[in-house]
Order: structure tokens, then C-alpha cells, then sequence
């Protein structure tokens, strides 16, 4: 009878479910049969799991809703009699889906996840699929599921249990997270590093030609071996007030050789260049010249709003073509290949949502015509520039820039907190531009870099040719590309107010949905995920968590890890289950501590490289036969330090290291510190033999 009563109510609730996503325009499906069950999403197979017993053995249950637009489909499995069961399964996901957490723990620390390659973290209960935008998650209590990315992008999943809910949320972040212009199978994400300086806060508006060319000099010399790339100009090389094309491409008077001249130079620095520009128009005689260009008021002329001055009519395309393409076009021509797009949020506020009647009498939609402007500006920089859109977080311009800055001026990480689930899925994050200040260089630049965020730092020249800061800076570039573990913001507070962006009439300063200055963690971790070994680093910006726990970085607690802490180069031991960080260095301002499970036998701690520990420059490691070598790749006249772990019995050693001199050769404790030196940017091939006492 049990059993009769069982089959029915499947039978019954696989009708219901087919027959509700019969009518929805993205189709899903389960199948249940024998001892499997089979999702799919539009008819593409998605998940397939075995379950320990027959399906007749199994409470199935299923509920499916449409909550303001956004489709939720439960399923819920549970065995007879609260008896535990098995379930293995498989997700196929393409090239551009990840594991990771799909909702915050209700306990445990607050850590900003990031990773480089698949995470292998037992924190993940999720996969999210960015390529067609669905998001697929598992209620289970850490650790009896078990989330393994495997090759090809299939994930396996182990669950024991009494009771599993699955989750299926597509259209994840167009509909559940409020974005409705994103649809990623139309765009990719940049992948390439973003290291770069800005004129801004070093120069302001008062930035000269020759403030350019010198910093230029410096950091070609001493930066761009390290990763930095990007030479951005701000305000302050255009004419005034800023009004039809030539306003931007002739420069005034402290710029007399010209853009094109100043972007050949920077080239010639092996710098690539890139330009502030921005949406205002101030120019009030050229503007009621061609009224017809701007969006008008009630009186039929064109509407002025602060910080914006005339706003472009995107409605128009003789606005796009008059004002738009001839500027872009040409700065494409010189060779401009980073534009930063300016007063966007003016545009939007003091332009466009201020002036709804004049859209609403043309029955148009302002953010399809606000689109328009910027789509103008990329289809002439071309999608192999970058494209980056200022200032605030601007959820209109989705799948159109390649990055934003999410806050308002000045560096803040916690952007980075508060946008965290964004970046590398949407765009690239921008928190601002660092500056190498005593109290804020080392911290800057490890939430930057740790993210794989927009990395600009805005320092004088002279900063870079004699502060010892700049270690801060070379120890964190290039920004590897990472993708955030968590498709939630560990601190909602600003991503859950974006739609009210869509209502304001005032860019004056920040506003609820932009990232503040303060926020609700100074943790963030990146999982590092290579051919040759997984470890986790940790950046510390603050000293509000006294004990970190190693579960709470998606670590197995039963495991021991080794600790090593990056800037002062410190080992601090061997850890199961948590560890006390200790007080943070006055020298930095912060902790970035690496964590490798340990093994029984020598193994590299981390390198002084970058604060990655070896996972920007290291090619290949492994161990083998009593030696461990590998390969790394060396900057020009750069001491590179490995920090090798010997425990006992691996103390008798011969190195050897091709295309570098050894510097230093020594051991302190159970740790060997080995310096290496080239004349040119290398590989060198090194080994390590433990020979047998």
C-alpha cells in the first residue's frame, strides 16, 4: 500500500512538473526511473544521479514557482522511514560553468571566495553554468556532499544522507539576481590581466604632458616587468567646456604634442595607452546650436542637469553619429586601447531618469536609449579594447563594458565584498585607484589582486623610483584571472538595492546600491587550483576574526596544513582545525597567509614572487624519486626566493638550478630558503636532490 501510494505521487508530480515548464520558454524536465533521476534544461541533460535504492523506495516530492519573474524548481528526496541513503551524480557544464556556494552559511567566518581553475572546495554545494546563465545547488550539511570538478567540465557529486533538496534556478542572474540585461551566450568575459596607473589622484586636472611621458619612463622601468601595462590619462588633457568632437581630440595647451603623439610614445614604452573620457557636453551655444541632438525639456530645449550639462539623445542616431563615433573612432585609430567612459551615472540620474516625460512621449525605453550611447562607444573601440564605465554600479550596461567601478572615489575594498559574486561573471570590478600610502599600499593591493579585480595604481613618479612601497605592488601584479566562488555578495547590502537605479534623478555622490566605504569582512581567500598541487592563500585586512578555521576556507579540518605567512616571510607551523593570525605587522597592515596540506616529505612553502605563492610564475613542480623540482619563470634582476618545508630525515640536499645564479642556499629550522638571479626574464629549471644519509 506504502509503496502504491509512493509510485503515484511520482507519477502525479513528474505530470505537474512537465506540464508547468511545458509553458515556460526555457523548458525543464526530470525523469525518474529505476534507481536514476535525469534533469533537463532545455533539452540538454544536466544532471543524472543514481540513487542506493530503487525509486520506489523514495519520497519524491517537487515544487515549482514564478516569484517576480524569477522561476524556482525544488526537488525534494527523502527515504522511507528517515533512512539515509546514497546519491552519485553527474552535472555537465560547458567551459564557462564553476562549483561554488550558492546561498551564505548561517554560521561560520565571512570570507570574500575567489579561485584560479575548478575549486575543489568542501565549502561548494553548487554549480553555476554562466553560458546559459542556470544555477543548480544541493542542501546538505558540509560534509556529506561532496562537490569534485572533473575534466571536461562534468562535476560529480557524492551525497549521504537522510534528505536532499536540489535547487534549479535558471536565468540565475538576469532574473533571480535582477539583471535583466544579462545574457552571457552574447559576450564573454576579459580574461586578460588589468594592471595599470592612472593620472588622477597623482595629477588631478592639473596633469601635464610631461607629468605623462615621465611616469611613463618610471614605470616601463620599473613596473612593467612585473606585469603593469595600462598607462590611463584623466581629466585634464581636453579642451573646456567639453562640447562637440574636437573639445576631445585637441588637447590644450599642456599637452602640445597631441593624443596621438602621447599614445605613440607610451607604446614606445612598451605601455599600452588608454583615456578618460566622458558622456557631458558643457558647450550651451553648441548645444542649442543642435537641439535636436539632445534630449529637451518642455520648452523644446535641451535639458541641462548637473554634472551632466546637455545629455546625448541615444533616441537619435544623428546624436550617435555627430558625437559619438568620431571621437571613439579616431581615438581607436591612434591607438587608444582602454577607454574609461565617464559621468555615466549623471547621464543616467541628471539626463535620462530626470527627464522620463521626454522618453515617455517619444513611448521609449530611456535605458535602451542610455545603451545605445555606450554601445556607440564600443562598437568603435572594438571588443578587443577595454571598455570601462564610471562611476557607480551601473546594472543598465551590462554585456556592453568590461568593467565598472562599482564605488564612489577613492579606493575601497569593500566593493569588493559587496559585489563580490560580479566580478569575472558581469565584468571586471573596479574599486578605484590605489594609492602606495604607508597605511593602505599593502592592503589595497592584496584585496585587489586576491579578487582578480581592476588593479590601477595613481601614485606620482617619483613614488615608484624611491618609495619601498612599491613592493606592495610588485608582489601583487599581474592579476591572475579568477571567478568568484560564491554567486551570492557575502555582504548584500548594496547589490539588493541595484533596482532602485533605475529611480534616481541625482549622481551627486554615493547612493544605497553603490559600494560603500566600510564593510562587513577583511577576509579574502583564493583557491588556487593547479596541474601539480591545490593550496589556499588568505588575505587578513583587518583584525576584527581573531581564529580562523580551516573549514571555513573550504579546507578539511582532519588534514594538517602548513602556514606561511607572505610579507614577513614567516613559517608559522604546522595547523588542524584553526589557527590564531595573530597581530597584524604595522610594516603592512595586513596578513596574506598560504596554506598547503602538508605531506611527508619536502615541499615548497611559497615563493616571494607574488602573493599568489608560486602560482603566477611556477610552470611545473612535482616530486619524485627523493627530488623535488620544477620550473620557474624569473624576472630580470630579481632576487626569487622559493621556501621549501624539510621535515626530518631531508636534510642532506644538492641543488641545481639552468639559466640562473644561486644567491642563497640555507636552512633555518625545517625550512630552506633558496635565492635565485637572472640577467634576463627566464625560465629556469631547478631540482632539488635529497640524498640518503
Amino acid at each position: 500500500m506504502f509503496k502504491s501510494l509512493i509510485k503515484k505521487s511520482i507519477v502525479f508530480f513528474l505530470i505537474v512538473f512537465i506540464q508547468f515548464n511545458a509553458q515556460s520558454q526555457n523548458a525543464v524536465k526530470l525523469v525518474s526511473r529505476k534507481d536514476s533521476i535525469f534533469l533537463y534544461y532545455n533539452q540538454q541533460i544536466i544532471l543524472k544521479a543514481r540513487l542506493s535504492e530503487k525509486i520506489q523506495s523514495f519520497n519524491i516530492q517537487q515544487n515549482s514557482q514564478v516569484i517576480n519573474g524569477a522561476n524556482y524548481q525544488l526537488i525534494n528526496i527523502s527515504a522511507a522511514n528517515f533512512n539515509k541513503f546514497e546519491l552519485v551524480a553527474n552535472v555537465m557544464g560547458s567551459e564557462e560553468s564553476i562549483a561554488c556556494e550558492s546561498d551564505p552559511r548561517i554560521n561560520g567566518l565571512k570570507v570574500v571566495r575567489n579561485t584560479i581553475g575548478q575549486s575543489h572546495s568542501l565549502l561548494n554545494n553548487a554549480i553555476y553554468e554562466r553560458k546559459h546563465d542556470w544555477l543548480l545547488s544541493f542542501d546538505a550539511v558540509y560534509p556529506k556532499l561532496v562537490i569534485n570538478a572533473e575534466a571536461s567540465f562534468n562535476y560529480s557529486i557524492h551525497f549521504t544522507g537522510t534528505e536532499l533538496i536540489i535547487r534549479f534556478k535558471p536565468n540565475y542572474y538576469q532574473k533571480h539576481r535582477g539583471l535583466s540585461y544579462f545574457n552571457p551566450e552574447q559576450y564573454s568575459v576579459w580574461k586578460k590581466p588589468v594592471v595599470g596607473w592612472c593620472s588622477w589622484f597623482a595629477y588631478f586636472n592639473k596633469v601635464t604632458e610631461l607629468d605623462v611621458k615621465k611616469t611613463a619612463d618610471v614605470l616601463s622601468n620599473k613596473l612593467a616587468p612585473f606585469g603593469l601595462n595600462y598607462v590611463q590619462i584623466d581629466d585634464g588633457y581636453q579642451q573646456t567646456p567639453i562640447g562637440m568632437p574636437e573639445t576631445w581630440l585637441e588637447t590644450n595647451k599642456k599637452f602640445p604634442s597631441g593624443l596621438s603623439a602621447l599614445s605613440k610614445y607610451i607604446q614606445s614604452k612598451g605601455l599600452t595607452p588608454a583615456l578618460w573620457t566622458n558622456v557631458a557636453f558643457n558647450d550651451s551655444a553648441a548645444a542649442y546650436a543642435h537641439k535636436e541632438l539632445f534630449v529637451r525639456n518642455e520648452n523644446g530645449n535641451p535639458a541641462i542637469g548637473n554634472w551632466i550639462g546637455y545629455s546625448m539623445d541615444g533616441l537619435n542616431p544623428k546624436a550617435i553619429q555627430t558625437l559619438i563615433t568620431p571621437v571613439y573612432k579616431e581615438l581607436n585609430k591612434e591607438g587608444w586601447q582602454y577607454i574609461k567612459l565617464d559621468a555615466l551615472r549623471h547621464l543616467k540620474y541628471e539626463g535620462y531618469n530626470s527627464n522620463s516625460a521626454y522618453f515617455l512621449q517619444k513611448k521609449a525605453n530611456r535605458n535602451e536609449a542610455y545603451r545605445n550611447i555606450v554601445r556607440a562607444v564600443r562598437n568603435e573601440t572594438g571588443k578587443d579594447h577595454f571598455l570601462m564605465a564610471c562611476w557607480g554600479i551601473r546594472p543598465e550596461l551590462v554585456g556592453i563594458v568590461d568593467g565598472c567601478r562599482i564605488g564612489n572615489d577613492g579606493y575601497s575594498y569593500a566593493g569588493l565584498a559587496q559585489f563580490n559574486s560580479y566580478n569575472n561573471i558581469i565584468w571586471r570590478n573596479d574599486p578605484d585607484h590605489i594609492e602606495l600610502s604607508p597605511k593602505e599600499a599593502y592592503r589595497s593591493c592584496v584585496a585587489t589582486s586576491l579578487t582578480g579585480s581592476l588593479f590601477m595604481l595613481t601614485d606620482k613618479a617619483e613614488v615608484y623610483e624611491n618609495s619601498k612601497l612599491i613592493e606592495a605592488a610588485k608582489r601583487s601584479i599581474p592579476v591572475l584571472y579568477t571567478q568568484p566562488a560564491q554567486v551570492y555578495d557575502v555582504d548584500p547590502s548594496r547589490s539588493a538595492l541595484i533596482a532602485q537605479a533605475d529611480v534616481e534623478m541625482s549622481g551627486s555622490g554615493p547612493r544605497p546600491f553603490d559600494a560603500s566605504s566600510s564593510t562587513t569582512t577583511g577576509l579574502f581567500s583564493l583557491e588556487i587550483n593547479k596541474p601539480f598541487e591545490n593550496w589556499v592563500v588568505l588575505g587578513r585586512l583587518d583584525d576584527r576574526d581573531q581564529t580562523i578555521s580551516v573549514k571555513d576556507l573550504g579546507l578539511n579540518d582532519q588534514k594538517e596544513y602548513l602556514l606561511f605567512e607572505f610579507w614577513r616571510k614567516e613559517f608559522r607551523g604546522i595547523v588542524k582545525k584553526q589557527f590564531n593570525p595573530g597581530t597584524i605587522d604595522s610594516n603592512f597592515h595586513c596578513q596574506v597567509f598560504c596554506l598547503r596540506e602538508k605531506q611527508n616529505h619536502p615541499q615548497l612553502l611559497a615563493t616571494n614572487r607574488h602573493i599568489s605563492c608560486g602560482a603566477l610564475e611556477i610552470e611545473s613542480m612535482q616530486w619524485n624519486n627523493r627530488q623535488l623540482n620544477g620550473s620557474s619563470t624569473l624576472v630580470a634582476d630579481d632576487v626569487y626566493t622559493m621556501y621549501i618545508y624539510e621535515p626530518e630525515g631531508y636534510s642532506n640536499t644538492k641543488f641545481t638550478a639552468l639559466n640562473a645564479d644561486v644567491l642563497k642556499n640555507e636552512k633555518e629550522g625545517m625550512i630552506r630558503k633558496i635565492s635565485l638571479r637572472s640577467k634576463n626574464n627566464t625560465t629556469v629549471n631547478w631540482a632539488i636532490d635529497y640524498i640518503a644519509n
